[in-house]
């Protein structure tokens, strides 16, 4: 995750991220289970349902933000 926002020019930590993926399991966003990958061990988090409403809703006020930045409207 980290090297994929790195792509989109965000520089994350894991310091900064894994906190936030944390939270966000705790709220109900997120739900992980542990993954083996040859000799380690790694989370992997997948959106909830609750999750997959409040990034629907977040992706329509970005819309509604960008077209009145943008278009005027």
């Amino acid at each position: 995750m980290i090297e994929e926002l790195a792509c989109h020019g965000y520089r994350i930590s894991p310091g900064s991220l894994y906190p936030l993926l944390h939270g966000l399991e705790k709220k109900g966003y997120l739900r992980s289970r542990s993954q083996r990958n040859g000799k380690s061990l790694r989370k992997v988090y997948r959106a909830t349902p609750l999750g997959r409403k409040a990034l629907m809703a977040a992706n329509s006020k970005v819309r509604e933000l960008f077209r009145e930045l943008i278009e005027g409207k």
